[in-house]
């Protein structure tokens, strides 16, 4: 049975994000490029192209990931992973990256690609004591903040784990009190 034939059965000949029934290709994820089931999914022409361009991603359209990123299959968990770290700046996105888990060999294999291409050309986010800091990582306030429209002071000393990286080198984002907030880099530094 060819790939094609072995994605279609699979996914009920439906796209494995948004299960549009129009238009379905198959999709290999990179850096793969073998031709196989366990490494491809199945996309309709709106996935595929926004996935192909990410600047022109719809973020409305891909609100289907709530549904989607629970499929069992690894590929399409992975390629779930891929547009909701393209769409971090979306609350609901962040939302539902942090609901997301992924078992460790599934996640290296996420990370091991990005849509967006230009992350080797951004600079990176640095920490109060200049050590680069990733999506994931946590991190604790050196100084007492005021979070302005929420009404509380983050406290020194404050813990945040598993930030996200905005596009803003010198910002982050981040939960304190139950309540996701961007933070300066300057005012951080990265847990051991």
């Amino acid at each position: 049975m060819s790939t094609e034939q072995t994605l279609l059965q699979r996914s009920d000949a439906k796209c494995e994000l948004c299960t549009s029934e129009q238009n379905l290709s198959v999709y290999n994820l990179p850096p793969e490029s073998e031709d196989s089931a366990e490494k491809s999914i199945l996309l309709c022409a709106t996935c595929h192209s926004q996935i192909s361009s990410p600047e022109t991603m719809e973020s409305n359209h891909w609100r289907c990931l709530n549904d989607s990123m629970w499929n069992p299959e690894p590929a399409v968990q992975v390629m779930a992973w891929r547009v909701l770290q393209c769409l971090s700046a979306e609350s609901w996105a962040q939302d539902l990256s942090d609901m997301l888990y992924l078992e460790p060999d599934v996640l290296s294999w996420a990370e091991s690609a990005s849509l967006a291409n230009n992350e080797e050309d951004t600079e990176p986010t640095l920490d109060n004591n200049g050590t680069k800091l990733a999506a994931g990582d946590t991190v604790t306030l050196i100084k007492d903040l005021e979070v302005k429209g929420a009404g509380f002071t983050a406290k020194r000393g404050t813990v945040v784990k598993n930030i996200s990286l905005t596009d803003n080198p010198k910002h982050i984002e981040g939960r304190v009190n139950g309540v996701r907030i961007v933070l300066v880099a300057d005012y951080l530094k990265k847990a051991n």
